[in-house]
């Protein structure tokens, strides 16, 4: 065979060759490009999921701290005027009167109004929702300790009154890339969104094999993301079912606590208008001792019942010795799963809750 056909016929052969290990280049760029655009897709599916449930346990957070807040704005108000209407039973009496119900239940009372006055006090604008949320998953743990000592924890009201409260666990903002605040409840790290920022670079800056090869890769670590995104939404409903499930006992006690509140403010009313009347205010007073006494005893008593509830925290927190454990920045020490998710406290709420209506009920209504 003459030289220049050989060549021809080598030159077309290295061209063949050329041309099947480009088609399949291209293949295999095309079917990584396929894995790509699946992996995309399902992760951002699942993480539409995240985030609606993200915002919609945030939502109920917010409400739930913000309605432990009403409530412990409350408690101070009604000691100034419960004290207010003793003072003015003791005037002429020898012999103290006693409210039957143990001081260290009106210590921790009074500690966990301290802790939500200052709160309160610290927070506004844009910043109190999430406060609330904060105060929701820290702010009854936070007064924990407060009752042991009778005065607020000072750094509950830095801690709450920021956004970071949660953010900071949650791996920062919605708005900065990460989780969020309801988000940190559930979720310690940012690094379930970490898989799809490698993705769409790794199969055009590789050859073909190399380009499959990391798309697989890609596919298999969206994959365990998509799975942990499923497992946090799965702890996003549990906690709003307990948010929610702990505003519902919270309202119906503080309906009831409320009853007595306003008829403490009537029975004042009535006093006050008595001033300057020609009118023997302390036999009208005498009249009204043991209902003053009855309201302020059963007040305090749903007040104890409701702080009960607040203060069981609704992840469960570490403990040594049993005490509650506390980072550098004084904030409770949360429990994790394999996941690194905050556990939450089902036991412990299931069983104050059940509590709580019980003893609520044993109070006669106003």
């Amino acid at each position: 065979m003459p030289l220049p056909i050989i060549i021809g016929a080598a030159a077309l052969a290295t061209a063949a060759y050329g041309a099947k290990k480009g088609y399949d280049g291209y293949q295999k760029h095309s079917e990584a490009d396929e894995i790509v655009k699946s992996a995309k897709s399902r992760y951002e599916r699942k993480k539409t999921a995240f985030d609606e449930q993200e915002a919609e346990t945030t939502l109920f957070l917010e409400m739930l701290g913000k309605k432990e807040l009403e409530i412990g704005q409350s408690f101070g108000e009604f000691k100034t005027l419960a004290d207010k209407l003793l003072q003015q039973l003791q005037a002429n009496r020898q012999n103290k009167l006693e409210i039957r119900i143990p001081k260290h239940e009106l210590q921790k009372i009074e500690s966990y109004s301290y802790t939500a006055v200052g709160v309160l006090g610290t927070v506004v604008g844009a910043g109190a929702a999430g406060a609330a949320a904060g105060f929701a998953v820290y702010g009854g743990v936070m007064a924990l300790g407060a009752a042991s000592t009778g005065t607020a924890i000072s750094s509950l009201a830095g801690v709450a009154a920021t956004n970071a409260t949660l953010a900071a666990i949650g791996g920062g903002s919605l708005a900065t890339g990460g989780l969020g605040m309801a988000g940190g409840t559930a979720i310690l790290s940012a690094a379930v969104a970490a898989p799809i920022l490698a993705i769409a670079g790794w199969a055009y800056n590789s050859h073909g094999e190399e380009a499959l090869k990391n798309a697989r890769k890609a596919d298999t670590e969206v994959s365990e993301a998509v799975g942990k995104l499923g497992r946090a939404i799965e702890q996003l409903i549990l906690t709003e079912e307990y948010a929610r499930k702990i505003k519902g006992v919270l309202s119906s006690i503080y309906g009831q606590f409320n009853q007595y509140f306003d008829s403490l403010k009537e029975i004042d009313s009535f006093l006050e208008d008595l001033k300057g009347r020609n009118v023997d205010k302390e036999a009208e007073l005498a009249k009204l001792n043991d209902e003053i006494i009855r309201i302020i005893e059963n007040g305090y008593a749903l007040a104890a019942i409701l702080v009960d509830v607040i203060t069981t925290p609704i992840f469960k927190v570490k403990k040594v010795n049993g005490e509650v454990l506390k980072d550098e920045n004084d904030v409770p020490v949360m429990e994790r799963d394999e996941d690194d998710f905050m556990i939450v406290n089902e036991t412990n709420l299931d069983k104050v809750l059940i509590k709580a209506r019980s003893d609520a009920g044993g109070i006669a209504a106003i």
